[in-house]
């Protein structure tokens, strides 16, 4: 793995797990060319590791199954086969591959893998610093946003309105907001 030494001054070596109860995985789709759908993942995993010499690496998994776009049937749809196929592939996987300082933010990229199909993406990352915490060690706070293209995922499914567009659009934004903790 290809990684600058790029990290945020008081994010010490060692790995900080994401603390999911404090983290939000979430995404927006336009729908019917008007409006956006908004959703989230609700199981979900990760870590950042920074080595010694200040070398950030992060890994996560997405487990699809657990989307939550709170209507049952349409999250009943969008893991069916039509989108997800989250029987045959029900985890998102994102490895990183470097980071580089962009004025006081940062860009993470990685390989990032749905429905089977890896494709590198660029998130747009904000570093919020550390906090001592409550009694459990250090925290961290990240927020991050990317646009992915679900056609280059292998969801294609084409749901054309008579008046043109479609019902779900193809850019689809992917917003973390995360806590992550210093391991013992």
């Amino acid at each position: 793995m290809t990684t600058a030494t790029v990290t945020p001054t008081d994010l010490t070596a060692g790995v900080w797990n994401i603390d999911t109860a404090h983290s939000t995985v979430g995404f927006s789709v336009r729908h019917l060319m008007v409006s956006k759908v908004r959703g989230v993942f609700d199981t979900f995993s990760g870590s950042i590791t920074i080595a010694e010499d200040g070398t950030p690496s992060v890994q996560a998994e997405i487990d699809v199954t657990s989307i939550n776009t709170r209507n049952e049937q349409r999250d009943g749809h969008i893991k069916s086969a039509d989108f997800f196929h989250a029987e045959k592939f029900p985890t998102a996987t994102f490895v990183s591959t470097g980071v580089v300082a962009k004025g006081g933010d940062y860009e993470l990229t990685g390989d990032f893998t749905l429905k089977g199909v890896t494709k590198p993406v660029t998130l747009k990352m904000e570093f919020n610093g550390v906090n001592p915490g409550m009694g459990q060690g250090a925290v961290a706070g990240f927020e991050a946003t990317t646009v992915i293209n679900r056609k280059d995922f292998g969801i294609d499914i084409e749901m054309p309105l008579e008046t043109g567009g479609s019902v779900v659009g193809d850019k689809i934004t992917i917003t973390l907001e995360i806590e992550a903790l210093q391991a013992a």
